[in-house]
């Protein structure tokens, strides 16, 4: 089966807006943290967690328990997602008589663990997932904990009991976002090493400093050390640890407090506060923009893909895009299923699969079995019926579905009834098959069409612009409304793909912030952008996101 990417990433979603409406509504509560573990619950509900929301109680359910407990609303947003109580409950977050109280209680179906007290879910962990081993039960036990919550002694004991039992039955996940209640975790009580100063990103990216991975070890522990916002990496560790015997697995998971929103990121303000209304709109767009860069990797040396591959992975790329040319839809000929499949081991993250190819419905089972993650056909090459084939073809096999149009080529009305379950549109800025070619004009245009088209059609997957994207043009593109954007030349043919990855970041990021500035501007005025910009007190966010609001005369 697929990684799910695509509906993983829309899940998480809908579960970051519902934390946000349920502390909002609340006037109080825990975004900061509920944030910073959303991929982990998101792979968890939509890929690996055995469960019935009808039937919550159902015996061979796997157990999952939040032992920080208070990050609830992360994991009551998640529930709801899920299906076990209307998401408009989740409004009910923190009220005289909720099920939803600021921890999680029993009194909410699908809650296994009353979370509070610091300290006690990996004991109590332990004990489900011995009692299940006892009655011969082959449900796992999955156990989220914070790092500001392993100053608790009792962590360290059950660390040594799970070893000593050979609790293999059971996985935790080390929340590792450096951030606690008062301060950064290194300043009260390091993990790793003690931090001089507030600049917590450095420590993040210098694994040298890592010294979590180390401690579990010696207490017997199977350890993984993963990007824990990256989904494929959630992913794959959360197959080796249920396939580790003999010891239990901890999976620590570098994350972010209040990934996704700017102003919460690495900020320990937002351990426990709620945001205001009147910048709920604009954090709202902002969790709407997240964008995904994706090299295409025949712009560097068609040779040796695989050393292609080996450096979109060093440049640390979101997806890789892969585009099969079959000679004769296009003029050009490139690589087909069984290359795919050679790179497939090299790396966990997505494969982009781009055909541009006649009788895409004759090969797509091929690219499945190759490991793509998102196959994308064009509707040059397909109708309704063929279209209609691959698309359950590949919601079956959980990779998502793509569909492309050239420049010159309308989205079909016939594709419009698939719109609303379609993962991903590839927006065609140049004539495919021919390199060296520059991003059409007339692709802004078309834009404003499509969005029309798409907004009527409840889309609610990722435009993907593929084509003479670069750094003069890609903020642009962005305000078009693409989420994804393909790098050929502007990526791949440059000596440093992380560095040109990162150039490619921050131009859609200054767009991005200029367009949440224009969102508070048209809702509140200078005093609302204002208030927005105060709110991005980390690092030097504060002073570009005020360069920009003065280039937009809004100061």
């Amino acid at each position: 089966m697929g990684l799910n990417y695509y509906q993983i990433k829309k899940n998480v979603l809908r579960a970051r807006k519902l934390v946000i409406k349920a502390t909002n509504t609340a006037g109080s509560g825990h975004p900061g943290g509920s944030f910073s573990m959303a991929e982990i619950l998101g792979c968890l509900f939509n890929k690996h967690l055995k469960f019935n929301a009808q039937d919550p109680q159902w015996v061979d359910r796997d157990r999952l328990v939040l032992s920080k407990g208070h990050a609830a609303p992360g994991l009551f947003s998640n529930m709801a997602v899920a299906g076990y109580f209307p998401e408009s409950e989740i409004e009910t977050l923190r009220k005289f008589g909720s099920r939803l109280q600021g921890h999680p209680d029993l009194k909410c179906p699908g809650v296994e663990f009353c979370g509070g007290s610091l300290g006690t879910g990996l004991s109590y962990s332990i004990g489900i997932a011995l009692a299940a081993k006892i009655d011969s039960k082959d449900h796992h036990v999955y156990t989220i904990i914070g790092d500001g919550e392993s100053d608790e002694g009792q962590v360290w004991e059950a660390a040594m009991t799970a070893s000593k039992y050979k609790v293999d039955n059971l996985t935790a996940f080390l929340d590792r976002n450096f951030i606690q209640q008062d301060s950064y975790t290194e300043k009260i009580m390091p993990l790793d090493e003690k931090l001089d100063g507030d600049d917590i990103s450095e420590m993040w990216k210098d694994a040298s400093r890592w010294k979590t991975g180390d401690k579990w070890r010696s207490f017997g522990w199977n350890v993984l050390e993963i990007d824990g916002h990256r989904v494929e990496q959630i992913d794959a560790a959360i197959t080796k640890a249920n396939a580790t015997k003999g010891v239990p697995t901890i999976i620590i998971s570098r994350t972010i407090k209040g990934k996704s929103l700017e102003h919460m990121e690495d900020n320990p303000q937002w351990h426990g506060k709620a945001p205001d209304s009147d910048v709920v709109p604009i954090i709202n767009s902002e969790l709407d923009s997240q964008f995904l860069i994706s090299p295409s990797i025949i712009a560097g040396d068609m040779s040796n893909l695989e050393n292609e591959v080996k450096r979109c992975v060093t440049g640390r790329s979101d997806l890789i895009h892969l585009d099969v040319m079959d000679g004769q839809f296009v003029p050009t000929k490139t690589f087909d299923h069984i290359k795919i499949k050679e790179l497939r081991p090299l790396t966990v993250i997505p494969f982009d699969t781009h055909l541009m190819i006649n009788d895409p419905v004759k090969h797509v089972n091929d690219y499945i079995d190759a490991g793509s993650d998102i196959v994308t056909v064009h509707a040059e090459v397909t109708d309704e019926s063929s279209f209609g084939e691959i698309h359950d073809i590949l919601k079956q096999h959980q990779v998502g579905v793509g569909f492309a149009i050239n420049p010159d080529t309308e989205l079909p009305e016939w594709s419009y009834k698939f719109l609303s379950s379609l993962d991903q549109l590839i927006v065609m800025s140049v004539i495919p098959g021919k390199s060296g070619q520059k991003y059409i004009e007339e692709t802004h245009s078309k834009m404003s069409r499509l969005n029309s088209i798409l907004n009527e059609n409840n889309f609610s997957g990722c435009i993907e612009a593929d084509g003479g994207v670069n750094l003069e043009n890609i903020g642009s593109v962005f305000a078009d409304g693409a989420r994804a954007f393909v790098g050929g030349g502007a990526i791949v043919g440059q000596q440093d793909v992380r560095s040109a990855i990162k150039d490619f970041r921050n131009a859609v990021l200054k767009s991005r912030r200029r367009m949440l500035l224009d969102k508070a501007n048209q809702l509140g005025g200078s005093d609302l952008v204002n208030k927005w910009i105060g709110l991005h007190v980390i690092g030097t966010k504060q002073e570009e996101i005020k360069k920009i609001a003065q280039e937009c005369g809004y100061l």
